[in-house]
């Protein structure tokens, strides 16, 4: 594929003038475009895939957290202690699933943004970074969706192999992991806000049981 793809690439530029040429260089060549579309829609899928998912939990927090203002205000300490608990569980799912989406998003902007053909391993490279880890963060909660990311990964590693050939250019492996790692930190330290900002917090008689069920789960 990516040997026709290069020869195609080769033929089409001798037969162009040289201004076309240039002007043609400056943007993905047709038969990359088109894979970069779907890379990107499969993503978007995947996000909305993640609101609903986001809602359902969301719903279940509200009503767990009922049930702990319920048994704390009949006094109810033990019932209130094994909400909270389960609680503590969903919130981190929560925050997982918020996560991802929000990785997900900044993966989705920066596609949208290829417009060279050098651009495309630049931009591409941390972007699989990105993926591989939200990847790994969904196989407990949707395995489904562990599966749909590990192809568009793959879809992304073979659209920079093509590009890296036709350009001539490599994968600097420091920076696309420095890139990937600061997408996953803006994408962690915004979801923790927003957890905080959307849900309510315990009753402060209530231990922070969040801890103390990682620590048992560990």
């Amino acid at each position: 594929m990516s040997e026709r793809f290069a020869k195609r690439w080769e033929e089409t530029q001798s037969q162009q003038p040289f201004k076309t040429r240039v002007k043609d260089a400056l943007r993905p060549p047709g038969p990359l475009k088109p894979r970069l579309d779907m890379a990107i829609r499969r993503i978007e899928l995947q996000v909305q895939r993640l609101d609903q998912a986001g809602e359902r939990f969301s719903d279940r927090d509200q009503k767990i957290f009922a049930r702990i203002v319920d048994a704390y205000t009949k006094h109810d300490m033990a019932r209130a202690n094994v909400f909270a608990n389960e609680l503590a569980e969903i919130r981190k799912m929560e925050k997982m699933i918020m996560h991802g989406r929000l990785a997900l998003e900044q993966i989705v902007l920066r596609l949208r943004t290829v417009s060279e053909l050098g651009d495309i391993v630049t931009t591409l490279a941390p972007a699989v970074g990105v993926l591989r880890s939200v990847k790994s963060g969904m196989s407990a909660i949707f395995p489904e969706a562990e599966k749909e990311l590990g192809q568009i990964g793959n879809l992304l590693n073979g659209i920079i192999i093509d590009a890296g050939q036709s350009t001539g250019l490599t994968i600097n492996f420091d920076s696309a992991n420095e890139d990937a790692q600061k997408i996953l930190s803006e994408a962690s330290s915004v979801a923790e806000q927003k957890i905080k900002e959307r849900f309510p917090e315990l009753p402060t008689s209530i231990p922070k049981l969040g801890e103390e069920s990682s620590t048992n789960t560990s």
